[in-house]
C-alpha cells in the first residue's frame, strides 16, 4: 500500500508543475462555461441576441406605424436604422434601394418596410415587408420571431385603424361619424365612461387591443327557469340523493336522448380547419436579398468557421515543436552554420503559411465533395482570404511558441486561446449572442475577420477586390502579430 501512495504523490506532484495541463483541467472550462452563460442568457434577465443592426423604411403617414417603429427601438435585441448618413451630419430617410444595396453589401441583414399602403384602402388588415440576409441561419430565425412578436404585442392598434379606415370608406364619412359616436353613446351608457373619450379612442383604432392579456370579468351564470334544462346537463341525483337536480355530464358525453349511431358521429367529428387569422389580418412579405443561389446554404456558413479554428490548432503545434528542436540539438548544429535565429524564425512561419494553405484547400475541397460548395468560380477571392488567414494563424502559432516557456506549455496556452478565440470571433454561433463589450473584443480577433472574409467569399459570392479590405485586416495582424513574437524571440532563451 505504501507503494501506491508514493506513487500517487509522485503523480499529484508532477501534475501540481504543469502548469498547462492544470490551465486545461480548469481554467478552459471554466471560460467556456463563462462565455456560453452569455449565450444562454445566464448572467441576464432577458435571454437572446443584443445589438442586431435592422433598418426600417417608413413611407406610411399612419400614425401607427411611427408607434411600430418605437416598439422596435425599445427592443434590446436591435439597433434601429432610419437614416442614411450623406455626411458632415446630414442625413435623410432611408429608401428600399438603400436597403437593398446594403444589404447585399453586408452593411447589416434585416430591413423592414413599411409601404405607403400599410393599411390598404380595398381590405382589411396591415402590409409590410420584410428583406433578409440570411448569412447566419439561427440569428435571422429569432429576428424573424421578435418581428412578429413586437408586430402582434406591440402594435394592435394598426388593426383597428385598418378596420376603421374600411368602415369610413365603406360608409362614408357621415354615417361612419355617425356610427361611431352611436357606439360611443352605446358603451358609455352601459358600462360607463365619457363618451368623448370613447369615441376619440375608436376613430383611432385603439378598441382596447393594447392590453390583449388582461381577462375580462367573469360573468355569473344565468338562473335556470323551473322546468328547464340546459341541452348540455342531464337530469339525475344529488350527491345527497335529492331527485330532480341537475348534473353536468362527463365531458366529451353525447346528450342521451340521441341515437347511438349519431352520438358516435358527433363524438368522432373533428373541427373543421380553419385558416390562420394572424396571417390574414398581418400580412408580412419575406425577401431573401442575397444566398438564394447557394445549394447548401448551411455548409457555407459554417465551414469556413472550423476551417480556420482546426488550422489554428495545427498551427500552433507545429510552432512547439521549436521546443523539440532546441532539446535535440537541432538549433546547436545550425547555429554553428551561416544560420541565424531569423532565418529560423522566418523559415518556421513561412512552413505555417504552408502548412495553412494545404489545411484550408483540403476542407475546402472537402467541403465541395461531400456539401456541393462552391470554390472554383471563387477561386481568386478564396485564395486571398486564404493567404491571409494562414499568415494570421502562423504568426498566432509563433507568438504563443515565443511567449510559452515549454513545448508543454505552448501546448497549454494554445488550447486554451484558441477554444476562446472560436467562441468568441464567431466560429461555433452568432457574434450577436454576447453582450456589447464581448461583440467589440471579437473584432479584435483573427477568427473573426477569418469567418467574415470566408462568408463573404462562399455566402455573398464577393470579387477578389471586394475582398481585399477584410483580407488586408487579416494581413495587418499576421504582421503585428509577427513583430511581437520576433521581440519575445530575442529577448527569450530559445536559441541559447
Amino acid at each position: 500500500m505504501s507503494q501506491v501512495l508514493i506513487l500517487l504523490r509522485k503523480s499529484l506532484l508532477s501534475f501540481s508543475r504543469a502548469k498547462a495541463a492544470i490551465a486545461i483541467t480548469f481554467l478552459v472550462p471554466i471560460v467556456l462555461i463563462y462565455i456560453f452563460g452569455h449565450v444562454f442568457g445566464i448572467y441576464r434577465k432577458d435571454s437572446g441576441p443584443v445589438g442586431i443592426l435592422i433598418t426600417v423604411v417608413n413611407l406610411s403617414k399612419e400614425p401607427a406605424a411611427e408607434k411600430l417603429i418605437e416598439a422596435l427601438k425599445a427592443e434590446k435585441a436591435f439597433t434601429v436604422i432610419t437614416t442614411y448618413d450623406l455626411g458632415k451630419g446630414a442625413t435623410r430617410p432611408l429608401t428600399e434601394a438603400d436597403v437593398r444595396a446594403g444589404l447585399k453589401d453586408d452593411w447589416y441583414r434585416y430591413a423592414l418596410i413599411l409601404p405607403a399602403d400599410l393599411l390598404p384602402d380595398n381590405g382589411f388588415g396591415v402590409r409590410m415587408k420584410f428583406l433578409f440576409n440570411p448569412r447566419n441561419d439561427i440569428e435571422s430565425q429569432m429576428v424573424n420571431g421578435l418581428l412578429q412578436k413586437i408586430v402582434f404585442s406591440n402594435v394592435p392598434q394598426l388593426l383597428g385603424q385598418s378596420l376603421q379606415k374600411r368602415s369610413r370608406s365603406f360608409l362614408g364619412n357621415e354615417r361612419f361619424e355617425r356610427f361611431n359616436r352611436t357606439i360611443a353613446n352605446a358603451v358609455a351608457e352601459n358600462f360607463g365612461g365619457d363618451p368623448e373619450k370613447i369615441y376619440q379612442q375608436n376613430i383611432s383604432g385603439d378598441f382596447g387591443l393594447g392590453n390583449p392579456g388582461a381577462k375580462p370579468a367573469e360573468k355569473a351564470a344565468p338562473a335556470i327557469p323551473p322546468g328547464l334544462r340546459r341541452l348540455d346537463q342531464t337530469v339525475g341525483t344529488t350527491t345527497a340523493g335529492g331527485p330532480g337536480t341537475v348534473n353536468t355530464r362527463t365531458p366529451g358525453q353525447v346528450a342521451p336522448s340521441l341515437p347511438p349511431n349519431r352520438q358516435s358521429e358527433i363524438a368522432n367529428q373533428k373541427p373543421a380547419a380553419s385558416p390562420d387569422l394572424f396571417s390574414q389580418m398581418v400580412k408580412i412579405e419575406s425577401e431573401q436579398v442575397a444566398g438564394k443561389e447557394l445549394k447548401n446554404p448551411m455548409a457555407a456558413r459554417l465551414v469556413g468557421g472550423y476551417a480556420i479554428m482546426f488550422l489554428l490548432f495545427a498551427v500552433s503545434g507545429s510552432a512547439a515543436t521549436l521546443f523539440e528542436e532546441k532539446n535535440s540539438g537541432v538549433f546547436q548544429r545550425l547555429m554553428s552554420s551561416p544560420v541565424r535565429p531569423a532565418h529560423i524564425l522566418c523559415a518556421r512561419f513561412l512552413f505555417g503559411v504552408i502548412l495553412g494553405l494545404v489545411q484550408i484547400t483540403a476542407l475546402f475541397c472537402a467541403g465541395r465533395v461531400l456539401f456541393g460548395l462552391d470554390i472554383v468560380s471563387h477561386g481568386g477571392a478564396l485564395l486571398a482570404v486564404s493567404v491571409s488567414a494562414a499568415a494570421a494563424c502562423s504568426a498566432f502559432g509563433m507568438l504563443i511558441a515565443a511567449i510559452s516557456p515549454s513545448a508543454a506549455a505552448a501546448n497549454g496556452i494554445a488550447t486554451f486561446v484558441v477554444i476562446s478565440m472560436s467562441a468568441v470571433g464567431g466560429a461555433w454561433f452568432p457574434v450577436s449572442f454576447m453582450p456589447d463589450y464581448i461583440q467589440r473584443i471579437s473584432k479584435l480577433t483573427l477568427v473573426y475577420w477569418s469567418v467574415e472574409g470566408f462568408a463573404d467569399v462562399l455566402w455573398a459570392g464577393k470579387s477578389f477586390l471586394e475582398v481585399l479590405p477584410k483580407a488586408g485586416i487579416l494581413a495587418g495582424i499576421a504582421a503585428v502579430v509577427m513583430l511581437v513574437a520576433v521581440w519575445r524571440f530575442n529577448r527569450g532563451k530559445l536559441f541559447d
